[in-house]
Order: C-alpha cells, then structure tokens, then sequence
C-alpha cells in the first residue's frame, strides 16, 4: 500500500526558509514521481514542483521558481521541498502526491495526474 506523509511544516517568518520532506512507503523512487501541491483558502490547487523527470527545473511555475526546490533522498524514500525567500502568498495547505513514472523511451516525466496522496501540512507565512 502507498502511503505518503508529509512534515516540516509550520509557521514562518517573511523571508524565512522552510523544507518540507514528502516520506513514502509501498513503493520506490526509481519507478515513482512526486508532486508538491498546495491550496491556498479559496485558491484553487497549485502544481509546485515534480521529483522523477528528466527535468524537473521545468516544473516550477512562476509563483515559486528560483525559491523552491525540489530534492530526495532515495535511500530513505524520501523527497524534500525546500522552500526560501518565503512570502505571505505562499501561505497554505501542502501536499505531496505519488504515481508512476510516465516514460517514453529513454526519458522520464512526470504524470499529469497523481492517484496518492498525502493528508497535506499547513505553512503559515507571517510577521
């Protein structure tokens, strides 16, 4: 059974640094992808970041690229999301997600779709 759990968060100061560690179980990160997701209050879903493609600088979206970075520690299963240069906007609910590796040839993506997920973790940006 995949399971995913979701820490380091809390309450940070603007301008602070948060890392967020995704740890799964049930499967390896040779065959899986993650995905950082968060949810702002009355914001819908955004996609952060992807840990298992060719490329995952291409993942970022604008909101975060250049402050956030994705990382892993394959002997523990476990992918980080470090967070710097934190602002008010990035306030919210997040969660890391899990699915198969889409491949295609030689090269590797991440899935545009995730099947599990974590229960999420609360960031609080605030002076």
């Amino acid at each position: 059974e995949v399971q995913l759990v979701e820490s380091g968060g809390g309450l940070a100061q603007p301008g602070e640094s948060l890392r967020l560690s995704c740890s799964g179980s049930g499967f390896t990160l040779d065959d899986y992808a993650i995905g950082w997701f968060r949810q702002a209050p009355g914001k819908e879903r955004e996609a952060l970041s992807c840990f298992g493609s060719d490329d995952e600088s291409s993942y970022y979206p604008r909101s975060v690229a250049g402050r956030f970075s994705i990382s892993s520690d394959n002997a523990k299963n476990t992918v980080y999301l470090q967070m710097n240069r934190l602002n008010h906007e990035d306030a919210g609910v997040y969660y890391c997600a899990a699915d198969l590796r889409v491949t295609y040839g030689s090269h590797y993506f991440c899935p545009r779709e995730y099947y599990y997920w974590g229960q999420g973790i609360q960031v609080t940006v605030s002076s």
